[in-house]
This record gives C-alpha cells, structure tokens and sequence, in this order.
C-alpha cells in the first residue's frame, strides 16, 4: 500500500516470513507425528558436536545423538542413511524427529520388510536382544505349522538374513526359535553350544547353566556376549 513507510512494509515482510516458517514447521509435525517406528532414508548434512543431523524428505531435519549411534559406525556429510524414526515431538523450536540406527525396533522393523511371513502375520518375533554394531539374537516362533521360523527369517541360500546384515554394516544376527518353556528358550538361544543342565530360580529370576568345560567359551562367547544376549532375549 502507497502509505506503508520503509519501517512498516519492514514488519509486515518480517511478519509474514514469521508466519511462512511457523506453517512450514506445522506441516513438517503433520507430515511426521504418526510416522513413528518407520524406517526412514536420509541424508547426512551436518554434525552438531556428535549428534548427526539429518536431511529427510518434505524440508524435515532429523537428529541422532550418539546414544542413538552405532558406535562401530562412522558418518560422512553427504552419505544417504536409513534410521528408525523413534519419536516425533512438537517444539516450540520446530518437530524434533529423533532417529536412531541402534534400536533394537530398527532390526525388528528390517526383519518385517524383509520376511513377508513376518509382515503378514504368519510368523512372529517374540523379543530382540542387541549390542549395536556387535551382534542380536532375534527369536522368532510361527503361527502356521508349515513355516520354518528360522528357516523363513534365514531365506534361500541365506539372501534375507544377509540383506539385513548388509544393512546393519555386518553386525552378527542369530535368530533363534521361541519358546514359552524358559529351558527350551535359553537351550536354543545358547546354541551351538552344547548344556549339561539348566537349572531355572523361579522367585529370583535366576537361571543356572552348565556346561562342559569345553563348551564354556561357546557358551559365555566373546567378551560375554551371547551369555549376556540370552539374558536380555528371556
């Protein structure tokens, strides 16, 4: 309008710039808020100290902070990433979409794309036990007599499995058959190793297990590690 001064038309650009961002981040919330627990692709654009932040489709920034990091991994400005999206929060700064690669839900999400029996309800993964960037015990039990749990997570010539290990940068996946019966669960998550005895402490939560002396290193595995996945599996 011909009386608007310099000062005025000033407030009214900067008020509707304002107003322009604070739709963009409106839609961005909308675009997101019920888009947790997907898998998303990004693109790495920048490190804030060592939180990556990341850039997502419709204008949207995605932050992993490195509790949500693989510590195995490292990131480059540029590279195209996939994360799990595990919350989406409305802030008076803008959406915070907080991504993450070492959530035990990103395998279980990799494992429902890859195995249709999964996705479609045939088979079932009972819980997940992790160490990011190391190795995960998935156990998995079917609803249909004729399907192999393991056999179907595994595929031909092992092609799902190693899809999904490809995407994890080579982390070990043991996938083991549920049971509701604690010996059987902790027998089949042990495995290769071969038990003398399981002995299970109902009121302390204990589980006991012997092993020959030989079979000892295979039981505990490296560093603890599969002693310490089963624990967290049952």
């Amino acid at each position: 309008p011909p009386q608007f001064g310099r000062i005025t038309a000033q407030t009214a650009k900067q008020t509707i710039l304002q107003k322009i961002r604070q739709a963009e981040k409106c839609r961005v919330f909308e675009d997101y808020k019920d888009r947790a627990g997907e898998i998303i692709t990004g693109t790495v654009r920048r490190f804030e100290r060592s939180t990556v932040v990341i850039d997502l489709e419709h204008g949207a920034d995605g932050m992993m902070p490195s509790k949500e990091r693989v510590p195995t991994e490292e990131y480059e400005v540029g590279e195209r990433i996939r994360a799990y999206i595990v919350s989406v929060e409305d802030r008076e700064s803008g959406p915070e979409i907080l991504l993450s690669r070492s959530h035990p839900d990103f395998v279980r999400r990799l494992f429902e794309l890859e195995v249709s029996e999964i996705s479609d309800g045939t088979m079932e993964i009972k819980g997940i036990a992790r160490e990011a960037g190391y190795r995960s015990k998935v156990a998995v039990i079917s609803h249909d007599e004729r399907v192999d749990p393991v056999g179907a997570c595994v595929g031909i010539r092992g092609m799902r499995v190693k899809n999904i290990v490809r995407e994890l940068n080579g982390e070990k996946i043991d996938i083991v058959r549920w049971s509701d019966e604690i010996k059987k669960l902790v027998t089949n998550s042990l495995a290769p190793a071969q038990l003398k005895a399981v002995d299970i402490d109902e009121p302390t939560h204990t589980v006991t297990v012997t092993v020959d002396g030989d079979q000892l290193s295979l039981a505990i595995g490296k560093r603890g590690q599969n002693a310490r996945l089963t624990s967290k599996l049952i």
